[in-house]
């Protein structure tokens, strides 16, 4: 079974930074693209990046300069480096493969208020 684990979330003022991991398990993120999405209650799961197989990375317009998504196959571990975190990133952030859709796991939180 597939199982894919969000840490790293947390509460960080306006400006401050945040390092997400996502740890994947029963299944190889060797050869797989795999991506961030983040979701707000009410909310539709956005896509926020994706990180392909040969470490090609893009993001959300919004994002872009502030958010890098790298990955450690050996681990099987996919991160996303949140710098200059602005209100409007509060969400739950997930990971998942971008095909093959695995389960969600539960998602870490991140909350950007002062």
């Amino acid at each position: 079974q597939v199982q894919l684990e969000e840490s790293g979330g947390g509460l960080v003022q306006p400006g401050g930074s945040l390092r997400l991991s996502c740890a994947a398990s029963g299944r190889t993120i060797t050869g797989h693209h795999m991506s961030w999405y983040r979701q707000v209650p009410g909310k539709a799961r956005d896509w926020v990046g994706s990180i392909m197989s040969d470490d090609f990375t893009t993001l959300l317009h919004s994002v872009k300069g502030r958010f890098t998504i790298s990955r450690d196959n050996a681990k099987n571990m996919v991160y996303l480096q949140m710098n200059n975190l602005k209100p409007e990133d509060t969400a739950v952030y997930y990971c998942n493969f971008v095909y093959d859709l695995a389960d969600w796991g539960q998602g870490t939180q991140v909350t950007v208020s002062s």
